[in-house]
């Protein structure tokens, strides 16, 4: 049986680490050189896209015979958008690469970067076409800008499932969350190979990896496993031995990532105060019943009333179709749960022959997993088609007319089963915050049909929390490919 050290001789700094050998410098050049080639590369193809910007903009303005922004504003335009990024922290290496997040960087950077142009050449000499000449190799620049990012975003992502080996530190709830929803995102590129915890609680089989050692044994995991990334999530070591295991594995050349306590109260709108040596994470909270989601709703009833105008010749189509194919009413009626627990019918278009005396019209509550297939299967040869391409919600945009529903929030749940989820799962009535909505954050990550409603309510909590109209922006133009996929439809 092996004894564990006594905690006071644990290293408690990176200097101590390395005046014991344990420092790879090999290691720690491999990390730099990795974060150094990612910053290059991700600004190198930002200088390209702004150099095509530039001469594709003076090209066009002589043929058309316009003038155009000379070689030096040009050219100090591209400096400065790329300098403005680097700043702004565009170029840091970051563990989720989602090519959204990265478009937001870069084109506030163009944007700014351009209204200063703009100003500097209106000071400094003759204005009369220096605001045609900036807006075009502006709107250049953005669109090449935009493309080159998420081109390269998804080839990272491509590039990165191999996996960076990762080690979690903490075998409890948190940790094993964590491994699960790597193992589920595969294109995050992080392939967990093992726990760190000496008093570790039971690990899920299903997780595919146990416990590999205790903290006194970080060197020794770090080398077979080729470890490369460490997260750390919550376990019963003390303070002191915590920050020594962080501040060895930079020693060693790892990258180290935090799960905050409290983390359930941590959102994208985080700043950090100091007082003294002691930081302060402040958050400020997106406030459901605040003017921003005013408007939000009034946006969703005038885009409910636009889309039944616009919608009403397939409306109609789809619902002689399902006359035809059953016998029974066109539409689908359901109470459901929206904000504040407000009940209201939800409409679909009927995609299921009516259930006979013998057959179970329900759903199972059993277990963990959302209610989202019927015991017994009904649908229609026109329902299966209407389901596969989510063309049975159409009806929604009555409730969107409403104002019962919004264009995104989290999908509502039927009446009868709200107060037993409310029981069983975790924070389930937090996601009434908000108004229900047509698709949303959960719906866009493929957590639809028969999931685990835990996973659901993760990410739609996740949507409340860190709301912002970029957010809906992103999840809008994510619905295209979820619905395409078919993932999840039922």
């Amino acid at each position: 049986m092996k004894v564990a050290p006594d905690q006071a001789a644990l290293p408690r700094a990176a200097g101590h680490v390395r005046a014991r050998g344990l420092v790879d410098p090999a290691r720690l050049r491999d990390l730099v050189s990795r974060r150094r080639a990612h910053a290059l590369g991700i600004a190198g193809t930002d200088v390209a896209a702004l150099v095509l910007a530039g001469v594709l903009s003076a090209i066009g303005a002589k043929v058309a015979d316009l003038p155009y922004a000379p070689a030096g504003w040009t050219l100090l335009y591209i400096v400065l958008v790329v300098f403005f990024t680097a700043v702004r922290g565009g170029y840091r290496f970051r563990l989720e690469s989602s090519p959204f997040d990265q478009l937001g960087h870069v084109l506030i950077s163009a944007t700014i970067c351009a209204t200063f142009v703009l100003a500097a050449r209106v000071i400094t000499g003759p204005g009369d076409t220096v605001g045609g000449e900036t807006i075009r190799l502006w709107g250049l620049a953005c669109g090449f800008l935009a493309s080159t990012r998420f081109a390269g975003s998804v080839a990272r992502q491509h590039a990165r499932r191999r996996g960076l080996h990762t080690l979690i530190v903490g075998a409890g709830a948190v940790g094993q969350v964590v491994a699960r929803r790597l193992y589920e995102r595969p294109e995050w590129g992080m392939k967990p190979v093992g726990f760190l915890d000496k008093e570790p609680r039971e690990v899920d089989e299903d997780l595919g990896i146990g416990v590999v050692g205790a903290s006194w044994d970080l060197e020794r995991v770090v080398r077979e496993h080729g470890v490369d990334l460490v997260i750390v999530t919550f376990s019963t070591a003390p303070h002191a031995v915590l920050l020594s295991l962080v501040r060895r594995c930079r020693a060693l050349g790892v990258e180290v990532s935090v799960v905050p306590r409290l983390f359930e109260e941590v959102s994208n709108r985080v700043l950090v105060e100091h007082l003294g040596g002691v930081p302060l994470l402040r958050v400020d909270q997106v406030d459901p019943r605040g003017w921003q989601f005013e408007v939000k709703y009034l946006l969703d009833r005038l885009l409910g009333i636009a889309g039944l105008m616009v919608l009403s010749p397939i409306l109609l189509s789809v619902a002689l179709a399902v006359r035809l194919s059953s016998p029974g009413p066109i539409l689908f009626r359901q109470l459901r749960v929206g904000l504040d627990g407000h009940q209201f019918e939800m409409l679909k278009f009927r995609t299921m022959r009516l259930a006979g005396d013998d057959e179970e019209d329900g759903h199972s509550l059993e277990g963990v997993r959302a209610p989202g297939v019927p015991r017994v299967d009904r649908r229609t040869a026109v329902g299966r088609f209407l389901r596969r391409w989510s063309i049975d919600e159409l009806p929604q945009v009555i409730n969107l007319a409403r104002g019962d529903m919004s264009l995104i929030g989290p999908r509502p749940e039927r009446v009868d089963f709200v107060p037993a989820f409310a029981e069983r799962v975790y924070r389930y009535g937090d996601r009434h915050r908000v108004k229900s909505g047509l698709t949303g954050w959960s719906q866009v990550q493929g957590l639809r049909g028969d999931v685990p409603l835990a996973d659901r309510v993760e990410w739609d909590n996740y949507y409340v929390e860190n709301w912002s109209p970029w957010l809906d922006l992103k999840i809008l133009v994510l619905t295209v490919p979820a619905v395409l996929s078919g993932r999840g439809a039922q």
